[in-house]
């Protein structure tokens, strides 16, 4: 079974969300979204200062199975990238909530409004529980 963080939201294309003290939001994908995609071999992330609208294709995650498309679960703008992930893309299955993050966004307005439409963690644990 995969592993679902609380503290975290998730967006339904399996995309999870933190945010940090300092108000910005980390995204990654989920465990069950690692696990699906098996072993990941090359990341493709929107450029620091990328300003993303919520649901628009963002980068893509190539797996040895496929290729599959991130997508932004919140509009904003890219203060960072995890760069780690150019030379060591396997941390996204290694550690999908920690060390596979993958960018950092800075929200234009209210944070508890732009994540207001996520899931909670328990809310996206019955959503794949049924996939």
């Amino acid at each position: 079974m995969s592993e679902v963080k609380e503290n975290y939201l998730y967006s339904e294309e399996h995309e999870w969300v933190k945010i940090t003290e300092e108000g910005t939001l980390l995204v990654g994908i989920s465990d069950f979204a690692q696990h699906q995609l098996g072993d990941i071999v090359f990341v493709e992330l929107p450029e620091q200062g990328a300003a993303l609208e919520l649901g628009a294709s963002v980068g893509t995650i190539e797996s040895v199975k496929t290729v599959s498309d991130l997508y932004a679960p919140v509009s904003g703008t890219v203060i960072k990238v995890n760069e780690s992930l150019q030379d060591s893309p396997e941390l996204v299955n290694s550690s999908p909530y920690e060390e596979g993050w993958m960018f950092e966004i800075q929200i234009d307005g209210d944070v508890n409004d732009a994540v207001s439409k996520l899931l909670s963690a328990e809310a996206y644990s019955r959503l794949v529980e049924e996939a």
